[in-house]
């Protein structure tokens, strides 16, 4: 069983990019780094022992170490925090959660995966990036395994034809909004603020899933809108310097800068704007979530930064202040959308086993054509949206939010 899932997964990997954008027996395959996360894990022991059914089996894995930790971290702990909740309320429903490092690597998620599937996963909420999505969506399909994504937001997770959106997998969900959805949805908030800016400058990374994806819609749909770009900027993996950028775009009189990329550079170009005297509206979509903790980068300079997401962690609404604040006791930190959207997975997937007539002893098979019927006919209300749909390719209909940074903290902008 391992040698084929081994050989099946090499396949994949060399099929799939690496990296792309944005319990109550937890395990990981991370070292010491992560040990304080895995021990707050186990205390879903009990909640599980409390109730009268059989767990189902939930697995999951994001990066818990490297670069784009905080990611990981913050889908493992939103979804621990609902995974205890749903634990301890004692209903039909309860979850044995399994998480896996793989650091957004398609090969670790492989490895995570077979891991997963030997611990008996029957339901997953896949990976956190969309690189490692991408890897191992064709092995869930193949093993016909219910999975649902917190935060991969590539059409290539849903979609076996990820360029026409076509084929898709069928068992593959996503909570978060689709890379082209968010480009769109950022063009059609741009033009309907148009006291954000006029002149609108773009920079993004070409080289990569996520930012590619944005970047198409967005500039599709500032065409529709009669947006004015005046000037755009490509950059591939590895690059430091992003002065001859900030000078492209302030020659040019953007008062405006779409940044559909993750945080690390978008760090990085915030600094040049600030050392070329450059102060536009800089504007970016979910990869952006993370960089008020980015350690060594001063949080002054985001300041006005808006983003769309799904989630604000000030929203004064009971169930949003319920997880913050014990998000915030369990971690010691404020939630981002990612944590959320984890949250709100966990939820939903409970919320189709409770309506349908499977249990954990139920097959794979029929636990997965049982989510399936639920997930494409039923309503989901969560802190990242109320009224939540999916279509049969896996894709989610929800609201997008916009935020800004004031004071060092994510506001509402609304």
């Amino acid at each position: 069983m391992k040698f084929e899932k081994f050989f099946k997964g090499g396949l994949a990997v060399a099929m799939a990019a690496s990296l792309a954008a944005c319990g109550s027996s937890s395990s990981t395959s991370s070292s010491t780094a992560a040990a304080s996360d895995t021990a707050a894990a186990e205390s879903a022991s009990a909640a599980t022992a409390a109730t009268s059914s059989k767990p189902f089996v939930l697995g999951g894995s994001g990066p818990i170490t490297g670069d784009a930790a905080v990611y990981g971290l913050a889908v493992m702990h939103g979804a621990q925090i609902a995974v205890d909740e749903i634990n301890a309320a004692g209903g039909k429903v309860s979850f044995d959660f399994h998480f896996e490092d793989d650091q957004a690597d398609g090969e670790q998620a492989v490895s995570a995966y077979n891991t997963l599937v030997d611990d008996g996963m029957q339901v997953s909420l896949l990976t956190t990036t969309s690189g490692a999505g991408q890897s191992v969506a064709p092995l869930y399909k193949e093993d016909n395994i219910f999975a649902i994504t917190p935060s991969g937001s590539s059409t290539a997770i849903v979609y076996q034809d990820a360029t026409n959106e076509a084929n898709p997998y069928g068992n593959v969900f996503q909570m978060c909004f689709t890379d082209p959805n968010q480009g769109r949805a950022s063009a059609d908030y741009i033009a309907e603020h148009s006291d954000l800016g006029t002149k609108i400058a773009v920079i993004y990374r070409n080289d990569d899933n996520y930012s590619n994806g944005l970047y198409t819609k967005f500039m599709e749909e500032a065409e529709a809108k009669g947006l004015s770009i005046v000037y755009q900027g490509a950059f591939q993996e590895g690059t430091t310097d992003f002065s001859v950028y900030i000078q492209g775009a302030q020659s040019a009189g953007a008062d405006l800068v779409f940044l559909p990329i993750y945080y690390q550079p978008a760090s990085q170009i915030l600094s040049a704007a600030s050392n070329a005297g450059y102060a536009p509206t800089f504007f970016g979509c979910d990869g952006m979530d993370g960089i008020l903790t980015l350690e060594g980068f001063d949080t002054s300079l985001a300041e006005g930064l808006y983003m769309l997401t799904p989630f604000s962690a000030d929203a004064s609404d009971e169930k949003t202040q319920s997880f913050v604040t014990k998000y915030k006791e369990a971690y010691g930190d404020t939630p981002n959308q990612f944590a959320a959207d984890a949250y709100d997975s966990v939820y939903a997937i409970a919320q189709a086993l409770e309506a349908s007539d499977v249990t954990a002893d139920s097959s794979t098979d029929d636990i997965t054509a049982a989510l399936i019927a639920q997930f494409t006919s039923m309503t989901f209300d969560g802190i990242t949206g109320t009224g939540v749909t999916w279509s049969a390719d896996g894709t989610v209909s929800k609201d997008p939010k916009a935020v800004v940074i004031k004071d060092g903290a994510y506001v509402s902008a609304e």
